[in-house]
């Protein structure tokens, strides 16, 4: 019988958690749920007779994936997959997958949130401003950014988009402008919504030059991953645009600083909740299951990340 360990510090949903055991329940798999566990050594422990392990934004390093002798795959129930050692996972033999789109809609909601929040002053008395007719970048058009995409345009905002991976004709046939460059992207756009991983090519690469590109009004929204932004380029923005703002559920190793000195003009959640909502614990959760199974009995990789 086969061993599933789903160890989240971050917990699903108690629905979430239930359904993903039906579908372990069925394959006639044993499930372990090791949640809000308050140290690395409590997830080295529970994982050492674990034949698939399910996670959210849990650390899989090489301390844990030599801990797992009996190991053979990983799901992070989400888009990203930055909190996965993939060199230490191929060395171990362990099949590294994540659940692309699942998590999309609810990510692509809080962005737009976060922005009608800012533009409504913090919903205060005070006379905030619209969305309608103001343009909105969107920086990486993969399933988060389409979705942005939508409900921005749903909003009456022009919305460009820039994303090399992507066919141009998907872009515009969703009524998008497609721009060629990410300097097209910036210097055309008051609004910038962030959607790119975090890896070699993109750590640091939103830096100063190409956000002083933006203009008037300028508002960097980031539900993406916090390695993406050049800190010392952010700070030196603020500082020389009095119109700059910064969103996100991802706070900057500088937050305490920019909170004191410009504190009407960033807003940071208290955790990363891009994917917390019922909705997105389920479907990310429950696909995560299904291609641990399709992966147990089938071999199937289609996910596969490593």
């Amino acid at each position: 019988m086969a061993k599933v360990l789903i160890a989240t510090v971050k917990p699903f949903s108690a629905e979430a958690v239930e359904e993903v055991k039906g579908v372990f329940k069925k394959a006639g798999y044993e499930v372990e749920v090791l949640s809000k566990y308050p140290d690395q050594s409590d997830l080295i422990g529970a994982v050492a007779d674990a034949d698939a392990l399910i996670i959210r934004s849990d650390n899989v390093d090489r301390e844990v994936l030599e801990a797992a002798k009996n190991l053979k795959i990983v799901v992070r129930a989400g888009a990203g997959y930055d909190n996965v050692d993939l060199e230490a996972a191929t060395e171990h033999g362990v099949v590294v997958m994540n659940t692309p789109g699942q998590n999309s809609n609810a990510v692509a909601e809080l962005a737009l949130g976060m922005m009608v929040f800012m533009n409504r002053n913090r919903f205060t008395p005070a006379a905030g401003s619209e969305l309608r007719g103001k343009k909105l970048g969107i920086h990486a058009y993969g399933a988060v950014g389409r979705i942005v995409g939508m409900v921005a345009k749903g909003f009456g905002m022009k919305v460009y988009a820039y994303d090399p991976f992507v066919d141009s004709v998907i872009i515009k046939n969703d009524g998008v402008v497609c721009e060629e460059s990410v300097q097209g992207l910036y210097s055309k756009c008051e609004y910038i919504s962030l959607h790119i991983p975090a890896n070699d090519e993109t750590k640091g690469s939103v830096n100063f030059d190409l956000l002083n590109m933006m203009p008037e009004g300028a508002t960097l929204i980031n539900t993406a991953r916090k390695e993406v932004i050049d800190e010392a380029g952010l700070v030196k923005m603020f500082k020389e645009r009095s119109d700059f703002r910064y969103l996100s559920d991802i706070a900057p190793a500088c937050k305490d600083d920019l909170e004191v000195q410009f504190k009407e003009r960033v807003f940071f959640t208290p955790k990363k909740m891009g994917a917390q909502t019922a909705e997105a614990n389920l479907n990310a959760g429950v696909a995560a299951a299904r291609q641990i199974v399709g992966f147990l009995e089938q071999g199937d990789t289609t996910f596969k990340v490593n």
